[in-house]
């Protein structure tokens, strides 16, 4: 029997694909579940389950919460990237780690083909097929239902057909989890208009008044909060998303650009990652030169937007990334903030190498470095070119 690898989250569409790749197309099945931080223990044993009774051949599931961070997670932080100044990737940075854990297992496997649950009408689909399609260029890629265009209550029947007795009930809320944010959509964010209740966010707000934090950062990356460090980057995230969460802070709407061309509205709860990205920006604002801080704005932005539309693989992404983590040797520090209901506000920062230092002035007071008469001189220099040009235009325009 041929093998095929399937991307297996144990929901309705990829467990419709486990049964029609062995029982209609007569695969030889091997489940993959990539558990990107959105996955409890109780969570994963479920999945885990599931797959054994649709009968796949065997099942694995691959913890990548650390390479998501190494991998992707970490630039994110470097480069500030929110997309549309608004969003921080969420999932389109969490497909990219799976699909890349998915290939590689088929690759140490050596399976036939991949399989993936995608629909033809979202970004995922794009996201799977270009990782696949160039770390795998031999090795076909089955979709289901995205090449079957099936609807949900067909994919229902024929595993009912097929013996199958899950409950497959719709949520009235999609809910995507993971250590980098949740994705939460729902009929609000099917048009223009309309906020998600508060029934649909996943986590319910609980805190009331407000709460002072420091984040402790260490050449760009989170190590510590209030004075307690951690092993790893990703631990202070969940603390934080822990202590932020239940203010209902990190919550909105992205309204944004798909991959296929429509615009798409999802919301998203996503504390952590906003918290970290506002907090890092205002250390990188007292650290970096303004060069630095303009070229880190102009290449964030674009490793951002070729992330998001799955071009992870190109070699430009791994140039920019030698460049963004080059730019953080000296982003050190401590920064204050303060948690209230919904928003949270960055009272300051503390570094070694914060260059707003009082022993080269003060900011609209004085100055200890020059004299007046060198500012003079600077600004008759700096304003020559454009001097010229405006006496050279006025000359050759006299009537």
């Amino acid at each position: 029997m041929k093998k095929v690898v399937l991307a297996f989250s144990g929901g309705l569409d990829t467990s419709y694909c486990a049964k029609y790749l062995s029982e209609d197309l007569g695969y030889e099945v091997h489940a993959i579940t990539v558990n990107t931080g959105g996955f409890t223990s109780d969570e994963v044993h479920e999945i885990e389950s599931r797959a054994k009774n649709l009968g796949v051949a065997s099942h694995i599931t691959v913890d990548e919460v650390h390479n998501y961070y190494q991998k992707v997670i970490k630039y994110l932080v470097f480069g500030n990237v929110l997309k549309n100044a608004t969003y921080p990737l969420s999932v389109s940075a969490e497909r990219m780690s799976q699909a890349l854990a998915v290939a590689n297992y088929a690759k140490h496997i050596q399976a036939d083909a991949v399989a993936h649950g995608s629909t033809g009408a979202g970004n995922d689909q794009v996201r799977f097929d270009m990782i696949l399609h160039i770390m795998l260029p031999a090795v076909e890629i089955i979709t289901p239902i995205r090449d079957k265009r099936l609807s949900r209550e067909a994919e229902i029947d024929y595993l009912k057909s097929k013996g199958v007795s899950f409950n497959f009930e719709k949520a009235k809320y999609s809910i995507n989890k993971g250590i980098w944010g949740t994705s939460v959509g729902g009929q609000e964010t099917l048009t223009s208009m309309g906020q998600l209740p508060e029934e649909a966010w996943p986590t319910p707000i609980t805190k009331t008044g407000s709460e002072e934090i420091k984040l402790h950062f260490e050449k760009g990356e989170l190590v510590g909060i209030n004075n307690k460090f951690f092993h790893h980057p990703t631990e202070a995230i969940l603390a934080l998303h822990r202590l932020a969460s239940p203010y209902g802070i990190g919550r909105d709407i992205h309204i944004g650009d798909t991959i296929i061309g429509i615009k798409g509205r999802v919301g998203f709860e996503a504390a952590a990652p906003l918290i970290i990205i506002k907090a890092h920006h205002t250390l990188e604002k007292h650290v970096l030169t303004k060069w630095q801080l303009n070229w880190k704005e102009q290449l964030s932005q674009f490793y951002g937007n070729w992330l998001h539309e799955g071009q992870y693989l190109d070699p430009v992404m791994r140039d920019i990334e030698a460049f963004l983590e080059q730019s953080q040797q000296q982003v050190s520090g401590v920064v204050s903030l303060t948690l209230f209901p919904h928003r949270f506000v960055i009272n300051g920062i503390e570094s070694k190498y914060d260059l707003m230092s009082s022993r080269f002035g003060k900011y609209g007071e004085m100055n200890v470095g020059w004299t007046g008469e060198d500012v003079k001189g600077f600004t008759k220099i700096a304003g020559n070119q454009v001097s010229i040009f405006h006496h050279v235009k006025a000359e050759a325009e006299k009537v």
